[in-house]
């Protein structure tokens, strides 16, 4: 048994984590992909009782007559996000994820996110980190992984709402495994996240010859390959969610969804596929949201699971990303099919992007030592 009590962990900063290796979107892709494999072989654990929970979340009322306590407004949140991921990772982790649409007025980001890494044995903090960037990447990574194994291989065609932060990691995911597309739609509501967006285009994937702004969804689904929509908004009323009509749809597309949205009833029928990017994860979110569970969490497996509970689809027709990438179960099976992919985004791609950037920051000497203790003073 070791005397040794020291523990020393690094902080990384966003500049710290942009030199070790964070907006490396191939890498991240690929690391995604590894972790979905063990997800599939239930190598990992999240929260809650059935260990697949999205996280533990803090919200605030409406109206309130305690003196200082914040009210609702969209997207005001704090929330925990907790995971264990085996594997050669056999790490664990907490995103800390502090957000605000109000932050926008004041220059900063909607979400504020830190990373905490820890060892799995002793539970010693490993890093802490600066997470925007780590969680940007990780989130549009998972539409490549679905890209990799759902899209048609000859796809060319981004139709992409909403020009923000997620819009663009999921279009440089798109990037790293579907290597000919060279035309982009995009539809936003701002002029500035408009140009914003176009000049990252312009500057970082040249190969893009054929940008569009449209104004109109129809526009945005019409002769795309790939679809995705990445904008946000209030939740509760499902018609005012961004519908994706089945006329619109382009044979063969893939359709990746990690925001808001709605199909028409033609999309949701049988011969459209379904995917989910862990079927736990929505299984938790079923038990713990109100139902119909769409209305609450806006993301359209939500309304899969709720379709299940209508009887209007057998939930062993839900599929399972996890088992795709692990060469369970096929990917594309021809260049006709129609295929939805539902992003809930889970702790698990957290960890296990951290732990990639903190390996090769403590490889390459990058981030700040900082001692928690040399002895502690209770054990």
């Amino acid at each position: 048994m070791s005397d040794n009590t020291k523990i020393d962990f690094i902080y990384l900063s966003e500049q710290d984590m942009i030199k070790a290796g964070v907006t490396d979107m191939p890498t991240c892709v690929d690391t995604m992909e590894e972790m979905f494999a063990l997800l599939y072989k239930g190598d990992y654990r999240m929260a809650g009782a059935n260990n697949d929970s999205h996280g533990a979340m803090v919200t605030f009322p409406e109206k309130t007559d305690i003196p200082n306590m914040p009210h609702h407004t969209p997207d005001r949140r704090l929330m925990a996000m907790p995971a264990y991921l085996g594997g050669d990772y056999q790490t664990c982790g907490v995103k800390w994820y502090g957000s605000n649409i109000a932050n926008r007025e004041r220059g900063l980001p909607r979400s504020i996110l830190m990373m905490t890494l820890n060892d799995v044995d002793t539970g010693a903090p490993l890093a802490h980190m600066s997470a925007n960037l780590l969680s940007a990447y990780r989130t549009g990574a998972v539409p490549g992984v679905g890209a990799r194994h759902l899209a048609r291989k000859d796809s060319k065609v981004i139709g992409l709402l909403g020009p923000g932060v997620m819009g663009k990691t999921s279009v440089a995911a798109f990037m790293a495994v579907c290597p000919q597309i060279d035309t982009l739609k995009v539809k936003g509501r701002g002029q500035k996240s408009l140009d914003d967006f176009l000049t990252w285009v312009n500057v970082t994937f040249p190969q893009i010859t054929n940008v569009q702004v449209v104004d109109t969804l129809e526009e945005v689904v019409q002769d795309s390959d790939i679809v995705t929509y990445c904008n946000s908004g209030e939740t509760g009323d499902v018609s005012t969610y961004p519908i994706v009509k089945r006329e619109w749809v382009k044979t063969g597309a893939y359709i990746s969804m990690p925001a808001y949205c709605r199909l028409d009833a033609g999309l949701e029928q049988d011969d459209v596929r379904k995917v989910l990017d862990n079927p736990g994860l929505y299984d938790a979110w079923y038990e713990e949201a109100p139902k119909p569970s769409h209305m609450y969490i806006p993301i359209i497996g939500c309304r899969f699971l709720d379709m299940v509970e209508e009887g209007l689809m057998n939930k062993d027709s839900l599929e399972d990303l996890g088992a795709i990438a692990a060469g369970a179960a096929p990917g594309r099976n021809n260049e006709e099919e129609i295929i939805i992919l539902s992003v809930g985004g889970l702790p698990t791609e957290d960890v296990a992007w951290a732990t990639k950037i903190y390996r090769n920051a403590v490889e390459n000497n990058i981030g700040v030592k900082l001692n928690l203790w040399d002895t502690p003073e209770l054990r």
